[in-house]
Protein backbone atom coordinates (compact mmCIF):
# COMPACT_ATOMS: atom_id res chain seq x y z
CA UNK A 1 0.00 0.00 0.00
CA UNK A 2 1.16 3.18 -1.31
CA UNK A 3 0.86 6.23 1.59
CA UNK A 4 0.46 9.82 0.95
CA UNK A 5 0.91 12.32 3.09
CA UNK A 6 -1.01 15.37 3.12
CA UNK A 7 -0.49 19.40 3.28
CA UNK A 8 -2.56 18.45 6.75
CA UNK A 9 -0.96 16.47 9.76
CA UNK A 10 -2.84 13.22 10.07
CA UNK A 11 -4.51 13.05 6.71
CA UNK A 12 -3.27 10.35 4.59
CA UNK A 13 -4.21 8.84 0.89
CA UNK A 14 -4.10 5.50 0.54
CA UNK A 15 -3.56 3.48 -2.52
CA UNK A 16 -3.68 -0.15 -2.45
CA UNK A 17 -1.36 -2.45 -4.48
CA UNK A 18 -4.11 -3.57 -7.17
CA UNK A 19 -3.53 -6.47 -9.22
CA UNK A 20 -5.14 -6.36 -13.11
CA UNK A 21 -4.89 -9.27 -15.68
CA UNK A 22 -7.49 -9.73 -18.33
CA UNK A 23 -9.69 -10.67 -15.84
CA UNK A 24 -9.99 -7.71 -14.14
CA UNK A 25 -8.59 -6.83 -10.90
CA UNK A 26 -8.05 -7.75 -6.97
CA UNK A 27 -6.76 -5.61 -4.19
CA UNK A 28 -6.96 -5.69 -0.51
CA UNK A 29 -9.12 -3.13 0.36
CA UNK A 30 -8.48 -3.35 4.04
CA UNK A 31 -6.19 -5.22 6.28
CA UNK A 32 -6.19 -3.76 10.00
CA UNK A 33 -2.23 -4.44 10.37
CA UNK A 34 -1.22 -3.18 7.07
CA UNK A 35 -3.64 0.25 8.03
CA UNK A 36 -2.38 0.73 11.41
CA UNK A 37 0.94 0.13 10.13
CA UNK A 38 0.57 2.86 7.47
CA UNK A 39 -0.72 5.25 9.83
CA UNK A 40 1.00 4.70 12.78
CA UNK A 41 -1.27 3.87 15.26
CA UNK A 42 -3.95 1.69 15.78
CA UNK A 43 -7.76 2.55 14.50
CA UNK A 44 -10.42 0.65 16.01
CA UNK A 45 -13.13 0.98 13.28
CA UNK A 46 -17.01 -0.16 14.41
CA UNK A 47 -19.55 0.78 11.79
CA UNK A 48 -19.19 0.63 8.15
CA UNK A 49 -21.80 3.34 5.73
CA UNK A 50 -22.54 3.35 2.50
CA UNK A 51 -24.34 6.08 -0.03
CA UNK A 52 -25.50 5.92 -3.19
CA UNK A 53 -25.93 9.72 -4.95
CA UNK A 54 -26.03 11.05 -8.47
CA UNK A 55 -24.31 14.00 -10.11
CA UNK A 56 -24.79 17.26 -8.34
CA UNK A 57 -24.61 16.22 -4.83
CA UNK A 58 -22.77 17.79 -2.21
CA UNK A 59 -23.13 15.85 1.15
CA UNK A 60 -21.40 17.72 4.52
CA UNK A 61 -19.59 19.22 6.05
CA UNK A 62 -20.33 16.87 8.55
CA UNK A 63 -18.77 15.58 12.16
CA UNK A 64 -19.89 14.14 15.18
CA UNK A 65 -18.85 15.97 18.59
CA UNK A 66 -16.31 14.31 21.44
CA UNK A 67 -17.12 12.28 23.18
CA UNK A 68 -18.37 10.36 19.92
CA UNK A 69 -16.01 12.08 17.36
CA UNK A 70 -14.98 10.07 14.27
CA UNK A 71 -12.11 8.78 12.36
CA UNK A 72 -12.80 7.70 8.88
CA UNK A 73 -11.54 5.51 6.21
CA UNK A 74 -13.68 6.86 3.05
CA UNK A 75 -13.53 5.56 -0.39
CA UNK A 76 -15.93 5.43 -3.75
CA UNK A 77 -16.52 2.15 -5.15
CA UNK A 78 -18.49 3.53 -7.93
CA UNK A 79 -17.93 6.63 -9.89
CA UNK A 80 -15.82 8.94 -8.74
CA UNK A 81 -16.08 12.13 -5.86
CA UNK A 82 -14.30 15.22 -4.85
CA UNK A 83 -14.12 14.07 -1.08
CA UNK A 84 -13.62 17.18 1.15
CA UNK A 85 -12.00 16.82 4.58
CA UNK A 86 -11.60 20.24 6.63
CA UNK A 87 -9.47 20.77 9.91
CA UNK A 88 -11.77 21.69 13.19
CA UNK A 89 -9.09 21.25 15.72
CA UNK A 90 -8.41 23.79 18.10
CA UNK A 91 -5.01 25.28 18.12
CA UNK A 92 -3.94 23.41 14.72
CA UNK A 93 -1.86 25.41 12.36
CA UNK A 94 -3.79 24.39 10.04
CA UNK A 95 -7.25 24.98 11.09
CA UNK A 96 -10.00 25.74 8.61
CA UNK A 97 -7.80 24.74 5.86
CA UNK A 98 -9.20 21.53 3.66
CA UNK A 99 -7.89 18.43 1.81
CA UNK A 100 -9.74 17.89 -1.55
CA UNK A 101 -8.73 14.42 -3.04
CA UNK A 102 -10.72 12.59 -6.31
CA UNK A 103 -11.95 9.68 -5.24
CA UNK A 104 -12.89 7.10 -8.04
CA UNK A 105 -13.43 3.78 -8.81
CA UNK A 106 -10.78 3.59 -10.87
CA UNK A 107 -7.89 5.08 -8.72
CA UNK A 108 -8.94 2.98 -5.89
CA UNK A 109 -7.72 5.75 -3.63
CA UNK A 110 -8.68 5.91 0.18
CA UNK A 111 -8.44 9.03 2.64
CA UNK A 112 -8.16 8.66 6.51
CA UNK A 113 -9.85 11.39 8.22
CA UNK A 114 -8.48 11.56 12.04
CA UNK A 115 -10.99 12.85 14.54
CA UNK A 116 -11.42 16.75 14.55
CA UNK A 117 -12.54 17.01 11.26
CA UNK A 118 -15.41 17.77 8.81
CA UNK A 119 -16.02 15.90 6.01
CA UNK A 120 -17.89 16.18 2.67
CA UNK A 121 -18.19 15.64 -1.23
CA UNK A 122 -19.59 16.03 -4.25
CA UNK A 123 -20.84 13.45 -6.81
CA UNK A 124 -18.54 13.91 -10.35
CA UNK A 125 -19.83 11.36 -12.20
CA UNK A 126 -23.70 10.30 -13.00
CA UNK A 127 -23.87 8.04 -9.96
CA UNK A 128 -21.73 7.22 -6.94
CA UNK A 129 -21.73 4.47 -4.43
CA UNK A 130 -19.38 5.91 -1.21
CA UNK A 131 -18.33 3.71 1.56
CA UNK A 132 -16.79 4.24 5.01
CA UNK A 133 -15.60 3.04 7.98
CA UNK A 134 -15.52 4.79 11.38
CA UNK A 135 -14.20 4.26 14.24
CA UNK A 136 -16.83 5.54 16.35
CA UNK A 137 -20.87 5.05 16.19
CA UNK A 138 -23.25 7.22 15.22
CA UNK A 139 -24.87 9.13 17.73
CA UNK A 140 -27.40 11.69 16.43
CA UNK A 141 -26.97 14.30 19.21
CA UNK A 142 -23.29 14.51 18.63
CA UNK A 143 -23.79 15.28 14.89
CA UNK A 144 -23.00 18.73 13.76
CA UNK A 145 -21.53 20.40 10.66
CA UNK A 146 -20.17 23.13 8.59
CA UNK A 147 -21.33 24.97 5.54
CA UNK A 148 -20.36 23.98 2.51
CA UNK A 149 -21.05 26.84 1.02
CA UNK A 150 -18.55 29.06 3.29
CA UNK A 151 -16.41 30.91 0.71
CA UNK A 152 -13.85 31.81 3.45
CA UNK A 153 -13.10 28.08 3.02
CA UNK A 154 -12.18 28.47 -0.70
CA UNK A 155 -13.39 24.95 -1.39
CA UNK A 156 -13.50 24.53 -4.68
CA UNK A 157 -16.34 21.43 -5.31
CA UNK A 158 -15.96 21.50 -9.01
CA UNK A 159 -19.85 21.47 -9.25
CA UNK A 160 -22.24 25.16 -10.19
CA UNK A 161 -23.28 25.15 -6.32
CA UNK A 162 -26.25 27.17 -7.52
CA UNK A 163 -27.17 23.67 -8.75
CA UNK A 164 -25.75 21.80 -5.95
CA UNK A 165 -28.62 19.29 -4.92
CA UNK A 166 -28.36 19.60 -1.17
CA UNK A 167 -30.41 18.12 2.27
CA UNK A 168 -32.55 20.69 3.72
CA UNK A 169 -29.90 20.11 6.84
CA UNK A 170 -26.95 20.91 4.49
CA UNK A 171 -28.25 23.63 3.71
CA UNK A 172 -28.35 25.34 7.25
CA UNK A 173 -24.73 24.63 8.91
CA UNK A 174 -22.89 27.74 10.19
CA UNK A 175 -19.93 28.89 8.14
CA UNK A 176 -16.20 28.83 10.04
CA UNK A 177 -16.50 32.18 11.41
CA UNK A 178 -19.71 31.79 13.46
CA UNK A 179 -18.37 28.18 14.38
CA UNK A 180 -16.97 27.27 17.92
CA UNK A 181 -15.15 23.89 17.50
CA UNK A 182 -15.69 21.21 19.83
CA UNK A 183 -12.22 19.83 19.14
Amino acid sequence: MNIIKTEIEGVVILEPRVFSDDRGYFFESYSKKSFDNAIGHPVDFVQDNQSRSVKGVVRGLHFQRPPYAQAKLVRCVSGSVLDVAVDLRAGSPTYGQHIAVELTSDNHRMLFIPKGFAHGFSVLSDEAVFQYKCDEYYHPEAEGGISLLDPDLGIDWTTDLCKAILSPKDSCHPNLKDFITPF
